[in-house]
């Protein structure tokens, strides 16, 4: 399945800024990043709650906001993007 994780992290403090870099981390792990604060992930349902337990631990849930969206399949004819885009489908055949 194909989500969205979406997140605000309060960098206003240096703990703020290392939960900001923990959070990205994560997020890298497990899908590619189409916006600063926004990762497109492929995973299946046992990723997808390891991910979601994993980013939990991490957040400060007083300061910050994390949201995740399941997109519908097939994913082609339900995004749209405009401007510069990247979208790496690691499932299709590697070509060097």
């Amino acid at each position: 399945m194909w989500i969205i994780v979406a997140y605000d992290v309060c960098t206003e403090t240096k703990p703020g800024r290392r939960r900001l870099r923990r959070v990205a981390q994560v997020c890298k792990d497990y899908g590619q990043r189409v916006q600063k604060s926004v990762f497109e992930c492929q995973v299946n349902e046992m990723m997808y709650e390891k991910l979601r337990r994993s980013l939990l631990r991490e957040i400060d849930h007083d300061q910050d906001n994390l949201r995740f969206y399941r997109l519908i399949e097939p994913r082609d004819k339900h995004v749209e993007t405009y401007g510069l885009s990247r979208t790496i489908f690691f499932d299709d055949p590697l070509i060097v």
